[in-house]
């Protein structure tokens, strides 16, 4: 979708300044936020991809007035509430006033390590054989969905060439928002910074992205 999350070449948001030294945290509180997402996300009710489409759908005015953690907790309650686990009532009052939604599984302090040590890979088999090759040239498609996407809105409609073709992969589109796997070949595309930011571009520059096999056509 093209919401506020998506800024790649927008203007009037400053340089990016990189901290140095800069720490995981920084704040206590954070370190919670990390904690109740990633545990809420294992109770196996929402995918990494419906979570990331909550973030994106915040307001812009609230997307950008909020830090990194508290996006991630503002999308949360977003997800808890959709699945029936909490209302806008207990969030008010701090506490449940219900059962709710009894969670799929539930993960205990002795199987933190584990569970994240085992991550959640998105890799998927994928009987076609690629459509593409390295070397050919492709365009992007320029759509503008109101769901989840992982194309970036400056690289649609572009011009570029496969470099790389990369294994199937689950299709963040459809599973964000309920609609299944539908796994599909990843391609690793490459773009000339003129192609992507037009006249005065650095013309030493490239720009290469990760994009699902639905988002190209032969150029």
């Amino acid at each position: 979708m093209n919401g506020p999350h998506d800024l790649g070449g927008q203007m009037g948001f400053g340089p990016v300044a990189p901290e140095k030294d800069e720490p995981y945290f920084h704040a206590e509180w954070e370190k919670q936020a990390l904690g109740v997402t990633l545990t809420a996300g294992a109770m196996g009710h929402w995918t990494i991809d419906e979570s990331r489409h909550a973030r994106e759908s915040l307001h812009p005015a609230d997307y950008y007035s909020s830090s990194y953690y508290e996006i991630w907790i503002k999308a949360l309650e977003t997800l808890l509430k959709r699945h029936g686990f909490v209302t806008d009532e207990e969030l008010a009052a701090g506490k449940a006033q219900g059962a709710g939604t009894t969670p799929k599984r539930v993960l205990t302090a002795e199987n933190v390590a584990a569970v994240l040590a085992k991550g959640g890979p998105c890799d998927r088999p994928v009987d076609a054989p690629p459509r593409f090759k390295a070397g050919d040239r492709v365009r992007t498609k320029n759509f503008h969905p109101t769901g989840h996407t992982r194309l970036p809105r400056y690289a649609r409609g572009k011009l570029g060439v496969v470099e790389t073709v990369r294994d199937g992969f689950v299709f963040p589109d459809s599973n964000a928002h309920g609609d299944g796997e539908n796994p599909q070949r990843v391609y690793t595309v490459v773009f000339s910074a003129a192609e992507i930011w037009g006249e005065g571009a650095d013309p030493t520059l490239t720009v290469s992205i990760d994009a699902w096999e639905s988002y190209l056509e032969p150029a």
